[in-house]
């Protein structure tokens, strides 16, 4: 390693997460550098054409970079996104590193040893900031699918022009699984949407969008202690959409527009592809999910004495398709969410747990000396990974990797 740049702390990612960390870490005066496969906000660069915000602008609250401009209540785009993110890293001075991808990182002598497709770096203290999810799931049952059939995951898709003709199948039915199909239906494909569990809400109740009874009724604090189980962090996010101003999209908004809703995918047998008979269980499920949140909206609107009704949930038929012919379809999208891929490049498996998250206090790894994290789903709170509370995680490690120095 003679020769090899030192650094104070590598910060791994320039999105978000990453962006936060560095001004945090400038502003405890730290030394640093944050290294970026491609350019600032790639994770963002890399989504589908027409994506934008689901959460409102109001809540894109970085440290010391709120959104400031003219529509606070809309939505922005992909690419009004990623010029946020532009002004963002040039405001805050963030020493970023373009098209710098890290390949490894190993313990070293002192501190740690970080390989990437320049050189080595040698840092005291490394933050991860890689994104909430990695590794996009796809589930076993796609190992049966015909390989002739073209078939991608959520983070290849672009637009439905690069889709061969005929029907999509679009796999999980989480916030991006939900507006694909939508946009597929409204470009005139036939689709059909294999469903999983979700939660949903109504975009807007009383005047006031569901982010903002979110984040009033303190749902977006809750810690991973509160969750039932540990693979709830796994659960999909509400169900909305931005588009159009911000609006309803679920699984009774899909179906009414016409998108044929089955159950959890089966795979294919023979010449057809094959679904389960529990999108009733589905919607059931995710029904009480909604009426649990709305529990919450009801208590805070009475604490406040807000005006506000409260609308149950319209009937579901759930006459649902059991199989489907392989002829029919001319593409599958997987869109069944992503997974924590730490372990898979790291050297240290025992410092993730069983579903590949981290063990840290505080964002800080409790097996590995020097190594943080930020912008992980449920690192500490149900926040931690938007954009409106990895400021929060942000400071608190860059506070800690400050008082260690």
């Amino acid at each position: 390693m003679a020769g090899a740049e030192s650094v104070a702390v590598a910060v791994v990612g320039a999105g978000q997460a990453g962006l936060a960390t560095s001004s945090e870490l400038t502003r405890a005066g730290v030394q640093h550098v944050v290294l970026e496969r491609g350019r600032i906000g790639q994770t963002w660069r890399d989504r589908w054409d027409s994506f934008c915000l689901v959460t409102p602008n109001w809540s894109v609250q970085l440290p010391d970079g709120h959104y400031d401009g003219p529509d606070p209540d809309g939505f922005m785009s992909r690419d009004e996104l990623v010029r946020f993110f532009e002004r963002y890293a040039a405001k805050v001075a963030a020493p970023v590193r373009e098209n710098v991808e890290v390949t490894s990182i190993g313990s070293g002598d002192h501190g740690l040893v970080v390989g990437t497709s320049t050189g080595e770096l040698r840092a005291d203290a490394v933050v991860l900031a890689t994104g909430a999810y990695q590794r996009p799931y796809r589930p076993a049952a796609a190992a049966t699918m015909p390989s002739e059939l073209f078939q991608i995951d959520v983070d290849a898709y672009r637009n439905e022009g690069d889709l061969p003709e005929g029907g999509v199948l679009v796999v999980g039915s989480g916030q991006s699984g939900c507006q694909i199909a939508e946009e597929l239906h409204e470009a005139g494909r036939e689709v059909i949407l294999a469903c999983g569990r979700a939660p949903w809400a109504p975009r807007r109740l009383g005047g006031r969008d569901l982010v903002w009874w979110l984040v009033e009724t303190g749902f977006l604090e809750a810690t991973v202690d509160s969750l039932p189980a540990p693979e709830a962090r796994l659960f999909a996010n509400v169900l909305s959409t931005g588009h159009d101003g911000g609006r309803d999209l679920h699984l009774r908004t899909l179906q009414a527009q016409g998108v044929t809703l089955a159950g959890h995918f089966l795979g294919a047998s023979g010449r057809h592809v094959r679904f389960a008979s529990d999108l009733g269980e589905s919607v059931a499920w995710s029904d009480e999910r909604n009426r649990q949140l709305l529990e919450l909206w009801r208590k805070l609107a009475a604490e406040r004495g807000l005006d506000v009704t409260f609308d149950d949930a319209e009937p579901f038929e759930t006459d649902a398709p059991e199989e489907v012919g392989l002829s029919e379809l001319g593409a599958v999208v997987y869109a069944g969410g992503f997974r924590p891929d730490y372990a898979s490049w790291l050297p240290w498996p025992d410092a993730f747990d069983e579903h590949g998250f981290p063990i840290h206090e505080d964002g800080a790894s409790t097996v590995v000396p020097g190594l943080y994290f930020v912008g992980v789903h449920f690192l500490r709170k149900r926040k931690s990974s938007l954009l409106i509370g990895v400021g929060e995680d942000a400071a608190i490690v860059a506070s800690r990797i400050a008082a260690s120095a």
